[in-house]
């Protein structure tokens, strides 16, 4: 499980400075009147027909739709954003940077397999913390100092989400 703490370590600490995420866009030209029936079964098979037609050769997992917009998923490599206009969609070619695909994966944005481990990954740590402050508690010599780090620590958290 250390590879997983030390990516959403880094890549949150540095997302948190401002550590040089970025996507290279291009325009991907699509028919006029192209569209997409999002509650289609067929609708992923419908993308994938759109992307061949217009010469893009990429593998995607799923579709994520928000509205009338969508995009091919994993973002953590690259990926295909459409928006519909009158004439029909548009499309954008996204090609992200390490960082921002490393930023992707900690979000949670990567492939399946990813996103699954990484929630045991997230079930194992709270176990971890939550058999820590049970030991901490059970323990007499412990006991005092768990409880004020607890304490402090949760303090400290509920005035920041509060008043900041």
């Amino acid at each position: 499980m250390a590879p997983a703490f030390a990516l959403v370590a880094i890549t949150g600490g540095l997302h948190m400075v401002g550590g040089g995420e970025s996507v290279a866009t291009s325009s991907i030209s699509l028919p006029a009147g192209t569209s997409v029936d999002l509650k289609s079964k067929t609708a992923e098979d419908d993308v994938r027909a759109i992307l061949k037609a217009a010469n893009v050769d990429m593998k995607f997992e799923y579709l994520k739709i928000r509205g009338t917009s969508f995009e091919t998923r994993p973002t953590s490599r690259t990926h295909v954003k459409f928006k519909p206009t009158p004439n029909g969609l548009t499309a954008t070619l996204n090609k992200p940077n390490f960082q921002k695909a490393m930023m992707e994966v900690h979000k949670g944005h990567g492939p399946k397999i990813l996103r699954t481990y990484h929630k045991f990954v997230a079930l194992t740590l709270f176990l971890v913390i939550f058999g820590g402050i049970m030991i901490g508690i059970l323990s007499k010599a412990y006991r005092r100092k768990t409880v004020a780090a607890l304490g402090l620590g949760t303090l400290f958290y509920i005035c920041a989400v509060a008043f900041l």
